[in-house]
């Protein structure tokens, strides 16, 4: 089967490129609006535009599903928690409202395409109720592992704050003022808390039930002895950050090591969809005799389950918690 390649495409797609290129140079040249000190992180950006940090501490609050004071707004806790967990920033009404439009336009899509009450109503019942659930789990996954990714540099601020002779307070605050989000704003929530009559260590197990990673309790643990019986909290917290980096390092050898396997994996589980579609591309009738049979449904679901399983097998080898 031949195909006739016109060079005119590629061409345009060249200019395509090439356009879009200056564009982002003129934007990153001429783009002034914000200071770089504003763009560090959100609740700096805030600190602009509201000069009352209380009033930035209960604005930050109300976009991650809190009352203004830091309890959870819904009666799911669980699910208040997941809210909190993943960072959200445009609040809660316009997360629902969100889901709500693209559960509407995903019932008109089935509505028109396919014509079917039921399957309509089911599709945008997942679009209000399962969707953001897995949306949600994906964005606090990827804010932990940024946040643990951030920890180890966070704790190097805090530990030469100390021994230059700052209290912890002050060296929490460096940390909101000098590192990004999310570890930016989270620090800095931290310290405004303190500001504004909690106690250190509340203020820190707030932080631990706003993040959920699993470096923090040993930071809340340290800074909380440390407040109470006092020592060395700069050598603790030394020690610590280099223990985190050398996680990360193990982590990411096992990850090269086990890249392999990865690849199998996806590999295996693309070729045969790959090779169906180049069939079905090449000789559209090459299935037709077998496709309305009711076996080939039942050997389809038997090899989409064996497919699963054998996944589901090299995901767990090749994936593991250190």
């Amino acid at each position: 089967m031949e195909f006739d390649f016109n060079p005119i495409y590629l061409v345009w797609l060249f200019i395509a490129i090439s356009a879009g290129l200056a564009a982002e140079a003129i934007y990153l040249t001429c783009y002034s609006a914000a200071s770089y000190r504003s763009r560090i992180n959100r609740r700096l950006l805030l600190s602009k535009e509201n000069v009352s940090r209380e009033n930035v501490l209960i604005e930050l609050r109300r976009e991650r599903g809190l009352t203004g004071g830091g309890d959870y707004r819904l009666g799911l806790v669980a699910f208040n928690r997941l809210i909190l967990q993943s960072g959200l920033t445009v609040g809660i009404g316009r997360f629902a409202t969100i889901f709500g439009i693209v559960a509407v336009g995903a019932f008109a899509f089935i509505m028109i395409f396919r014509g079917s009450l039921v399957e309509a109503a089911l599709i945008a019942l997942s679009c209000i109720t399962v969707l953001p659930y897995f949306v949600l789990r994906v964005l606090r996954s990827r804010r932990q592992r940024k946040f643990a990714a951030q920890f180890p540099d966070a704790l190097d601020i805090i530990v030469r704050s100390l021994r230059a002779g700052h209290p912890v307070p002050i060296a929490i605050a460096m940390v909101g003022r000098e590192m990004p989000d999310p570890i930016g704003s989270e620090f800095g929530i931290v310290s405004d808390e303190v500001t504004y009559g909690a106690d250190l260590e509340t203020a820190m197990r707030n932080l631990y039930s706003r993040i959920g990673s699993d470096d923090l309790p040993l930071f809340v643990t340290a800074v909380a002895i440390q407040g109470a019986t006092g020592g060395n909290l700069g050598e603790i917290l030394e020690n610590l950050s280099g223990v985190i980096r050398l996680r990360f390092k193990m982590r990411r050898k096992i990850r090269a090591l086990a890249a392999e396997g990865r690849a199998s994996a996806m590999i295996l589980s693309a070729l045969p969809i790959g090779m169906f579609l180049v069939i079905q591309f090449i000789a559209p009738d090459f299935y037709g005799s077998v496709w309305g049979q009711h076996l080939t449904k039942v050997l389809l679901l038997g090899a989409g389950g064996w497919m699963s399983i054998g996944n589901l097998i090299m995901f767990k080898m090749v994936n593991f918690k250190i």
